[in-house]
Protein backbone atom coordinates (compact mmCIF):
# COMPACT_ATOMS: atom_id res chain seq x y z
CA UNK A 1 0.00 0.00 0.00
CA UNK A 2 1.28 3.24 -0.85
CA UNK A 3 1.30 5.87 1.68
CA UNK A 4 -0.18 9.18 0.20
CA UNK A 5 -1.38 11.55 1.92
CA UNK A 6 -5.34 11.51 2.34
CA UNK A 7 -5.44 15.24 0.84
CA UNK A 8 -3.47 13.89 -2.24
CA UNK A 9 -5.16 10.79 -2.68
CA UNK A 10 -8.93 12.26 -2.39
CA UNK A 11 -8.13 14.23 -5.95
CA UNK A 12 -6.83 13.96 -8.86
CA UNK A 13 -3.45 13.66 -9.19
CA UNK A 14 -1.85 15.70 -12.61
CA UNK A 15 1.00 13.59 -14.35
CA UNK A 16 2.94 16.16 -16.48
CA UNK A 17 4.79 14.29 -19.23
CA UNK A 18 4.46 11.20 -20.82
CA UNK A 19 7.52 9.35 -21.22
CA UNK A 20 8.64 6.30 -19.28
CA UNK A 21 8.93 8.39 -15.90
CA UNK A 22 5.08 9.72 -16.27
CA UNK A 23 3.61 6.84 -17.82
CA UNK A 24 5.17 4.12 -14.84
CA UNK A 25 4.01 7.02 -12.39
CA UNK A 26 0.71 6.98 -13.87
CA UNK A 27 0.34 3.17 -13.87
CA UNK A 28 1.28 3.15 -9.90
CA UNK A 29 -1.50 5.56 -8.73
CA UNK A 30 -3.65 4.02 -11.15
CA UNK A 31 -2.90 0.47 -9.37
CA UNK A 32 -3.85 2.75 -5.78
CA UNK A 33 -7.05 3.13 -7.13
CA UNK A 34 -6.04 7.08 -7.75
CA UNK A 35 -8.23 9.33 -10.31
CA UNK A 36 -4.96 10.42 -13.04
CA UNK A 37 -5.08 13.40 -15.33
CA UNK A 38 -2.07 13.12 -17.62
CA UNK A 39 -0.61 15.53 -20.13
CA UNK A 40 2.61 16.00 -22.79
CA UNK A 41 2.63 18.72 -25.01
CA UNK A 42 4.42 16.17 -27.48
CA UNK A 43 2.62 14.08 -29.93
CA UNK A 44 4.93 11.30 -31.09
CA UNK A 45 4.33 7.44 -31.43
CA UNK A 46 6.02 6.93 -28.16
CA UNK A 47 3.58 9.82 -26.11
CA UNK A 48 0.78 8.47 -27.85
CA UNK A 49 1.69 4.76 -26.39
CA UNK A 50 2.32 6.05 -23.25
CA UNK A 51 -1.01 7.63 -23.37
CA UNK A 52 -3.03 4.65 -24.62
CA UNK A 53 -1.40 2.02 -22.12
CA UNK A 54 -2.91 4.35 -19.03
CA UNK A 55 -6.29 5.29 -20.72
CA UNK A 56 -6.26 1.73 -20.81
CA UNK A 57 -5.96 1.65 -16.89
CA UNK A 58 -8.19 4.27 -16.20
CA UNK A 59 -6.59 7.50 -16.55
CA UNK A 60 -7.08 10.16 -18.59
CA UNK A 61 -4.55 11.54 -21.06
CA UNK A 62 -4.03 14.51 -23.43
CA UNK A 63 -1.12 14.51 -25.97
CA UNK A 64 -0.24 17.94 -27.53
CA UNK A 65 -1.28 19.98 -24.94
CA UNK A 66 -2.10 20.72 -21.45
CA UNK A 67 -5.11 21.58 -19.68
CA UNK A 68 -4.29 23.88 -17.30
CA UNK A 69 -7.39 24.68 -15.39
CA UNK A 70 -7.63 21.39 -14.76
CA UNK A 71 -4.18 21.19 -13.42
CA UNK A 72 -4.74 23.88 -11.08
CA UNK A 73 -7.58 21.57 -9.93
CA UNK A 74 -5.38 18.85 -9.05
CA UNK A 75 -5.02 17.51 -5.37
CA UNK A 76 -0.89 16.65 -6.76
CA UNK A 77 0.70 17.42 -9.88
CA UNK A 78 3.88 14.56 -10.64
CA UNK A 79 6.44 16.19 -13.19
CA UNK A 80 8.89 13.97 -15.22
CA UNK A 81 12.65 14.90 -14.55
CA UNK A 82 12.74 16.33 -18.38
CA UNK A 83 9.57 19.11 -17.83
CA UNK A 84 11.30 22.15 -17.18
CA UNK A 85 10.36 24.71 -14.55
CA UNK A 86 9.35 27.53 -16.69
CA UNK A 87 6.82 24.77 -18.18
CA UNK A 88 3.13 26.55 -18.38
CA UNK A 89 1.33 23.24 -16.56
CA UNK A 90 3.91 23.88 -13.64
CA UNK A 91 3.71 27.71 -13.74
CA UNK A 92 0.02 26.72 -13.32
CA UNK A 93 0.42 24.42 -10.91
CA UNK A 94 2.48 26.60 -8.26
CA UNK A 95 0.10 29.83 -8.89
CA UNK A 96 -2.60 27.47 -7.46
CA UNK A 97 -0.17 26.44 -4.77
CA UNK A 98 -0.54 22.69 -5.89
CA UNK A 99 2.13 20.58 -4.92
CA UNK A 100 4.57 19.36 -7.23
CA UNK A 101 6.75 16.36 -6.93
CA UNK A 102 8.82 13.57 -8.81
CA UNK A 103 7.74 10.31 -9.91
CA UNK A 104 10.88 8.84 -7.64
CA UNK A 105 8.88 10.72 -4.55
CA UNK A 106 5.36 8.39 -5.49
CA UNK A 107 7.78 5.72 -6.15
CA UNK A 108 9.64 5.89 -2.75
CA UNK A 109 6.37 5.88 -0.81
CA UNK A 110 5.21 2.46 -2.36
CA UNK A 111 8.77 1.13 -1.56
CA UNK A 112 9.37 1.61 2.24
CA UNK A 113 10.44 -1.58 3.04
CA UNK A 114 13.76 -0.54 0.27
CA UNK A 115 17.29 0.14 1.12
CA UNK A 116 18.00 3.18 -1.30
CA UNK A 117 22.02 3.57 -2.04
CA UNK A 118 21.65 7.04 -3.59
CA UNK A 119 24.07 8.52 -6.23
CA UNK A 120 24.10 12.38 -7.39
CA UNK A 121 26.56 14.53 -8.79
CA UNK A 122 27.37 16.17 -11.54
CA UNK A 123 29.38 13.75 -13.48
CA UNK A 124 30.13 10.08 -12.84
CA UNK A 125 26.78 9.39 -10.97
CA UNK A 126 25.38 6.57 -13.81
CA UNK A 127 28.80 4.98 -13.98
CA UNK A 128 28.49 5.04 -10.38
CA UNK A 129 24.85 3.72 -9.68
CA UNK A 130 25.16 1.00 -12.11
CA UNK A 131 28.77 0.18 -10.31
CA UNK A 132 26.83 0.03 -7.32
CA UNK A 133 24.34 -2.08 -8.46
CA UNK A 134 26.27 -4.49 -10.22
CA UNK A 135 28.52 -4.93 -6.60
CA UNK A 136 25.65 -5.42 -4.61
CA UNK A 137 24.21 -7.91 -6.79
CA UNK A 138 27.99 -9.43 -6.91
CA UNK A 139 27.69 -10.13 -3.09
CA UNK A 140 24.55 -12.40 -3.52
CA UNK A 141 22.31 -9.15 -2.77
CA UNK A 142 19.15 -8.84 -4.80
CA UNK A 143 19.32 -5.35 -5.98
CA UNK A 144 18.19 -3.27 -9.30
CA UNK A 145 19.32 0.10 -10.34
CA UNK A 146 16.72 2.97 -11.52
CA UNK A 147 15.95 6.30 -11.42
CA UNK A 148 18.09 8.85 -13.91
CA UNK A 149 19.67 5.69 -14.72
CA UNK A 150 16.60 4.71 -17.30
CA UNK A 151 14.29 2.22 -15.69
CA UNK A 152 11.93 4.51 -13.86
CA UNK A 153 11.65 3.68 -9.93
CA UNK A 154 7.34 3.56 -10.16
CA UNK A 155 8.03 0.59 -12.94
CA UNK A 156 9.90 -1.25 -9.64
CA UNK A 157 7.65 -0.58 -7.11
CA UNK A 158 4.70 -2.07 -9.36
CA UNK A 159 6.52 -5.64 -9.57
CA UNK A 160 4.93 -8.55 -7.48
CA UNK A 161 8.55 -8.73 -5.36
CA UNK A 162 10.16 -5.49 -5.87
CA UNK A 163 14.53 -5.93 -5.07
CA UNK A 164 15.40 -4.75 -1.70
CA UNK A 165 18.08 -3.13 -2.34
CA UNK A 166 18.27 0.18 -4.86
CA UNK A 167 21.15 1.66 -6.59
CA UNK A 168 19.04 4.74 -7.27
CA UNK A 169 20.94 7.60 -9.60
CA UNK A 170 19.20 11.29 -8.57
CA UNK A 171 19.44 13.94 -11.20
CA UNK A 172 18.67 17.48 -9.46
CA UNK A 173 15.97 17.89 -11.38
CA UNK A 174 14.78 14.73 -9.38
CA UNK A 175 16.17 16.15 -5.98
CA UNK A 176 14.42 19.33 -5.89
CA UNK A 177 10.82 17.30 -6.15
CA UNK A 178 11.47 14.31 -4.14
CA UNK A 179 11.05 15.78 -0.39
CA UNK A 180 10.79 12.17 1.12
CA UNK A 181 14.53 11.17 0.06
CA UNK A 182 16.15 9.35 2.78
CA UNK A 183 18.35 7.06 1.32
CA UNK A 184 20.33 4.34 3.24
CA UNK A 185 23.78 5.67 1.70
CA UNK A 186 23.84 8.73 -0.33
CA UNK A 187 26.69 9.39 -2.70
CA UNK A 188 28.33 12.90 -4.16
CA UNK A 189 30.18 11.93 -6.93
CA UNK A 190 31.74 15.63 -7.93
CA UNK A 191 30.19 19.17 -8.45
CA UNK A 192 31.09 21.54 -11.43
CA UNK A 193 28.70 24.06 -13.39
CA UNK A 194 25.95 22.22 -15.23
CA UNK A 195 22.58 22.82 -16.83
CA UNK A 196 23.06 26.70 -16.59
CA UNK A 197 20.08 26.39 -19.59
CA UNK A 198 17.80 25.39 -17.08
CA UNK A 199 19.14 27.45 -13.72
CA UNK A 200 19.94 31.06 -13.47
CA UNK A 201 23.08 30.46 -11.43
CA UNK A 202 25.18 27.54 -10.70
CA UNK A 203 24.07 28.24 -7.05
CA UNK A 204 20.82 27.28 -7.64
CA UNK A 205 21.91 24.18 -9.25
CA UNK A 206 24.19 23.39 -6.24
CA UNK A 207 21.21 24.01 -4.06
CA UNK A 208 19.35 21.14 -5.68
CA UNK A 209 22.15 18.77 -5.41
CA UNK A 210 22.66 19.43 -1.58
CA UNK A 211 18.89 18.52 -1.18
CA UNK A 212 20.25 14.73 -0.80
CA UNK A 213 21.29 15.49 2.62
CA UNK A 214 17.40 16.83 3.48
CA UNK A 215 16.49 14.14 5.47
CA UNK A 216 19.66 13.39 7.19
CA UNK A 217 19.46 11.43 10.50
CA UNK A 218 22.16 10.03 13.34
CA UNK A 219 22.04 6.75 11.05
CA UNK A 220 22.60 7.84 7.56
CA UNK A 221 25.71 7.59 6.18
CA UNK A 222 27.38 9.97 2.93
CA UNK A 223 30.07 9.21 0.72
CA UNK A 224 31.82 12.35 -0.82
CA UNK A 225 34.34 12.94 -2.88
CA UNK A 226 36.88 14.36 -0.80
CA UNK A 227 39.25 15.73 -3.59
CA UNK A 228 36.19 18.14 -4.32
CA UNK A 229 36.40 21.16 -2.54
CA UNK A 230 32.82 22.38 -3.38
CA UNK A 231 31.26 18.80 -2.68
CA UNK A 232 32.58 18.50 0.83
CA UNK A 233 31.45 22.50 1.85
CA UNK A 234 27.99 21.84 0.72
CA UNK A 235 27.99 18.63 2.33
CA UNK A 236 29.33 19.33 5.78
CA UNK A 237 25.93 20.58 7.42
CA UNK A 238 24.51 16.86 6.32
CA UNK A 239 23.50 14.70 9.96
CA UNK A 240 25.17 11.57 9.88
CA UNK A 241 28.44 9.42 9.20
CA UNK A 242 30.51 11.07 6.58
CA UNK A 243 33.04 8.47 4.63
CA UNK A 244 35.37 10.11 2.11
CA UNK A 245 36.55 8.74 -0.89
CA UNK A 246 39.69 10.17 -2.93
CA UNK A 247 42.53 9.95 -5.73
CA UNK A 248 44.88 12.07 -3.60
CA UNK A 249 44.69 11.19 -0.11
CA UNK A 250 45.88 8.45 1.86
CA UNK A 251 43.71 9.16 4.60
CA UNK A 252 40.72 8.87 3.11
CA UNK A 253 38.03 5.91 3.73
CA UNK A 254 38.50 4.91 0.00
CA UNK A 255 41.92 6.00 -1.75
CA UNK A 256 44.14 5.29 -4.80
CA UNK A 257 47.55 4.09 -3.56
CA UNK A 258 49.23 5.06 -6.98
CA UNK A 259 52.47 3.85 -5.95
CA UNK A 260 51.34 0.57 -5.81
CA UNK A 261 48.75 0.37 -8.22
CA UNK A 262 45.98 -0.14 -5.67
CA UNK A 263 42.24 0.71 -4.77
CA UNK A 264 42.52 0.95 -1.04
CA UNK A 265 39.02 0.00 0.45
CA UNK A 266 38.73 1.09 4.78
CA UNK A 267 42.69 0.56 5.09
CA UNK A 268 42.88 -2.62 2.97
CA UNK A 269 43.97 -3.24 -0.17
CA UNK A 270 40.73 -4.31 -2.82
CA UNK A 271 41.81 -4.51 -6.51
CA UNK A 272 44.64 -3.68 -8.25
CA UNK A 273 43.94 -0.84 -10.30
CA UNK A 274 45.29 -2.62 -13.89
CA UNK A 275 42.58 -5.28 -13.21
CA UNK A 276 39.64 -2.85 -13.69
CA UNK A 277 38.54 -2.00 -16.80
CA UNK A 278 37.71 1.26 -17.60
CA UNK A 279 39.43 4.43 -18.81
CA UNK A 280 41.26 7.27 -16.80
CA UNK A 281 41.61 7.94 -13.05
CA UNK A 282 37.66 9.55 -12.92
CA UNK A 283 36.75 5.80 -12.89
CA UNK A 284 38.73 4.53 -10.79
CA UNK A 285 36.88 7.52 -8.02
CA UNK A 286 34.16 5.97 -9.81
CA UNK A 287 34.98 2.22 -8.49
CA UNK A 288 35.93 3.35 -4.93
CA UNK A 289 32.80 5.33 -3.71
CA UNK A 290 30.62 2.77 -5.56
CA UNK A 291 32.91 -0.05 -3.03
CA UNK A 292 32.89 1.99 -0.04
CA UNK A 293 29.30 2.76 -0.35
CA UNK A 294 28.11 -1.01 -0.88
CA UNK A 295 30.64 -1.92 1.97
CA UNK A 296 29.05 0.75 4.44
CA UNK A 297 25.56 -0.22 3.53
CA UNK A 298 25.44 -3.27 5.92
CA UNK A 299 28.07 -4.51 8.09
CA UNK A 300 27.43 -7.53 6.18
CA UNK A 301 28.98 -6.38 3.30
CA UNK A 302 32.79 -6.22 4.77
CA UNK A 303 33.28 -9.39 5.21
CA UNK A 304 36.84 -10.58 3.92
CA UNK A 305 34.38 -12.62 1.69
CA UNK A 306 32.09 -9.84 0.23
CA UNK A 307 35.01 -7.87 -0.04
CA UNK A 308 36.38 -10.57 -2.09
CA UNK A 309 33.11 -10.63 -3.83
CA UNK A 310 33.13 -6.77 -4.27
CA UNK A 311 36.38 -7.22 -5.90
CA UNK A 312 35.73 -9.61 -8.54
CA UNK A 313 32.45 -7.51 -9.67
CA UNK A 314 35.24 -4.50 -10.16
CA UNK A 315 36.76 -7.09 -12.61
CA UNK A 316 33.58 -7.66 -13.93
CA UNK A 317 32.34 -4.51 -14.65
CA UNK A 318 32.60 -2.77 -17.92
CA UNK A 319 32.08 1.19 -19.30
CA UNK A 320 28.47 1.96 -20.02
CA UNK A 321 27.31 2.51 -23.54
CA UNK A 322 27.58 6.00 -23.88
CA UNK A 323 30.37 6.70 -21.57
CA UNK A 324 33.88 6.49 -22.66
CA UNK A 325 32.39 3.32 -24.38
CA UNK A 326 35.03 1.82 -27.42
CA UNK A 327 33.12 1.86 -30.46
CA UNK A 328 35.96 0.03 -32.62
CA UNK A 329 40.05 0.06 -34.01
CA UNK A 330 39.86 0.51 -37.95
CA UNK A 331 43.30 1.27 -39.62
CA UNK A 332 44.58 1.88 -36.40
CA UNK A 333 42.14 4.89 -35.36
CA UNK A 334 40.36 4.13 -32.59
CA UNK A 335 36.19 5.34 -32.37
CA UNK A 336 35.67 6.18 -28.72
CA UNK A 337 31.30 7.40 -27.91
CA UNK A 338 31.15 9.80 -25.02
CA UNK A 339 27.61 10.97 -26.00
CA UNK A 340 26.23 11.05 -22.05
CA UNK A 341 29.26 14.00 -21.85
CA UNK A 342 26.62 16.41 -22.49
CA UNK A 343 28.69 19.71 -20.32
CA UNK A 344 31.99 20.61 -20.19
CA UNK A 345 33.37 19.14 -16.98
CA UNK A 346 32.18 15.36 -18.25
CA UNK A 347 34.42 16.07 -21.76
CA UNK A 348 37.04 17.61 -19.69
CA UNK A 349 37.31 14.14 -17.95
CA UNK A 350 37.34 12.33 -21.19
CA UNK A 351 39.77 14.65 -22.44
CA UNK A 352 42.39 14.47 -19.80
CA UNK A 353 41.95 10.43 -20.45
CA UNK A 354 43.56 10.29 -23.49
CA UNK A 355 47.14 9.11 -24.28
CA UNK A 356 46.80 9.23 -28.11
CA UNK A 357 46.33 12.21 -29.90
CA UNK A 358 42.83 13.07 -30.63
CA UNK A 359 39.93 14.01 -32.94
CA UNK A 360 37.15 15.93 -30.83
CA UNK A 361 34.43 15.82 -31.62
CA UNK A 362 32.31 19.04 -29.92
CA UNK A 363 29.16 20.49 -30.12
CA UNK A 364 25.14 20.21 -30.23
CA UNK A 365 22.81 22.53 -27.84
CA UNK A 366 24.85 25.03 -25.95
CA UNK A 367 24.38 24.65 -22.05
CA UNK A 368 25.68 28.21 -20.92
CA UNK A 369 28.92 27.08 -20.11
CA UNK A 370 31.98 28.19 -22.03
CA UNK A 371 34.71 25.85 -23.68
CA UNK A 372 38.28 27.60 -22.38
CA UNK A 373 38.23 25.34 -19.48
CA UNK A 374 39.16 22.48 -22.41
CA UNK A 375 41.90 23.96 -23.72
CA UNK A 376 44.64 22.90 -20.97
CA UNK A 377 44.34 19.15 -21.92
CA UNK A 378 43.46 19.56 -25.20
CA UNK A 379 47.01 21.83 -25.62
CA UNK A 380 48.75 18.39 -24.42
CA UNK A 381 46.53 15.48 -26.97
CA UNK A 382 44.47 17.07 -29.01
CA UNK A 383 44.95 16.93 -32.95
CA UNK A 384 41.85 18.90 -33.96
CA UNK A 385 38.52 19.56 -32.84
CA UNK A 386 35.38 19.42 -35.11
CA UNK A 387 32.91 21.93 -33.93
CA UNK A 388 29.79 21.19 -35.08
CA UNK A 389 25.65 21.84 -34.83
CA UNK A 390 24.09 24.60 -32.53
CA UNK A 391 27.05 25.33 -30.81
CA UNK A 392 29.81 25.23 -33.72
CA UNK A 393 30.20 29.27 -33.39
CA UNK A 394 30.99 29.23 -29.79
CA UNK A 395 33.09 26.39 -29.94
CA UNK A 396 35.17 27.55 -32.30
CA UNK A 397 35.52 31.12 -30.73
CA UNK A 398 36.44 29.43 -27.23
CA UNK A 399 39.32 27.16 -28.80
CA UNK A 400 40.42 28.96 -31.89
CA UNK A 401 44.42 29.00 -31.63
CA UNK A 402 44.43 26.14 -28.66
CA UNK A 403 44.04 23.67 -31.24
CA UNK A 404 42.89 23.75 -35.08
CA UNK A 405 39.47 23.68 -35.16
CA UNK A 406 36.84 22.99 -37.98
CA UNK A 407 33.76 24.54 -37.89
CA UNK A 408 30.90 22.35 -39.19
CA UNK A 409 27.31 22.42 -39.53
CA UNK A 410 24.52 19.85 -38.52
CA UNK A 411 25.23 16.98 -41.09
CA UNK A 412 26.65 14.42 -38.54
CA UNK A 413 27.27 12.22 -41.48
CA UNK A 414 29.59 15.23 -42.70
CA UNK A 415 30.96 15.14 -39.20
CA UNK A 416 31.94 11.66 -39.01
CA UNK A 417 33.70 11.65 -42.56
CA UNK A 418 35.58 14.90 -41.92
CA UNK A 419 36.86 12.82 -38.67
CA UNK A 420 37.68 10.07 -40.31
CA UNK A 421 39.73 12.43 -43.28
CA UNK A 422 42.34 13.42 -40.71
CA UNK A 423 42.78 10.46 -38.27
CA UNK A 424 46.16 8.68 -38.87
CA UNK A 425 46.97 4.95 -36.99
CA UNK A 426 47.29 5.64 -33.94
CA UNK A 427 44.70 8.56 -33.46
CA UNK A 428 41.41 8.54 -31.31
CA UNK A 429 38.45 10.24 -32.46
CA UNK A 430 36.85 10.89 -29.48
CA UNK A 431 32.37 11.70 -29.39
CA UNK A 432 32.81 14.46 -25.91
CA UNK A 433 30.07 16.84 -27.09
CA UNK A 434 30.16 19.15 -24.14
CA UNK A 435 26.29 19.73 -25.19
CA UNK A 436 22.91 18.16 -24.91
CA UNK A 437 22.23 16.61 -28.24
CA UNK A 438 18.28 17.79 -28.83
CA UNK A 439 19.37 20.12 -32.09
CA UNK A 440 20.19 17.51 -34.28
CA UNK A 441 18.74 13.93 -32.11
CA UNK A 442 16.17 12.77 -29.57
CA UNK A 443 19.02 12.47 -27.19
CA UNK A 444 22.26 11.15 -26.51
CA UNK A 445 21.61 7.78 -27.24
CA UNK A 446 20.83 8.19 -30.18
CA UNK A 447 23.30 10.52 -30.81
CA UNK A 448 26.01 8.12 -29.60
CA UNK A 449 23.87 5.07 -31.77
CA UNK A 450 24.40 7.26 -34.46
CA UNK A 451 28.24 7.66 -34.15
CA UNK A 452 28.82 4.30 -33.52
CA UNK A 453 26.89 2.96 -36.70
CA UNK A 454 28.89 5.47 -38.76
CA UNK A 455 32.32 4.90 -37.20
CA UNK A 456 32.32 1.55 -37.65
CA UNK A 457 30.50 0.93 -40.64
CA UNK A 458 31.43 3.94 -42.67
CA UNK A 459 28.91 6.08 -44.68
CA UNK A 460 25.37 4.99 -44.27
Amino acid sequence: MMTLPEKWRGGEIAVIGLGKSGVAASRLLRREGVAVYASDSGSSDAVREGAAAIRGEGADADIGSHDLERIARASLVVASPGVPPEAAPLVRAREAHVPVVSEIEIALRALPEAKVIAVTGTNGKTTTTALVGHLLRAIGLDAIDAGNIGTPLAAIAMERRPPRWIALELSSFQLHDTPGIAPAVGVLTNLAPDHLDRYATVEEYYADKKLIFRNGRTISKWIINGDDRTAVDLSRDAVGTHKFFSLERADADATYDRANDMLVVSGLPLLPRRELNLFGDHNVANALAASLAVMIADKGNATPEARARIADGLRTFHALKHRLEVAGEANGVMWINDSKATNVSSTLVAIQGMTRPTILLLGGRHKGEPYRALAAPLKKVGKAVIAYGEAASLVEQDLRGVVPVERMGSDFEAVIARARALAEPGDVVLLSPACSSYDMFKNYEERGATFKRLAVGGRQ
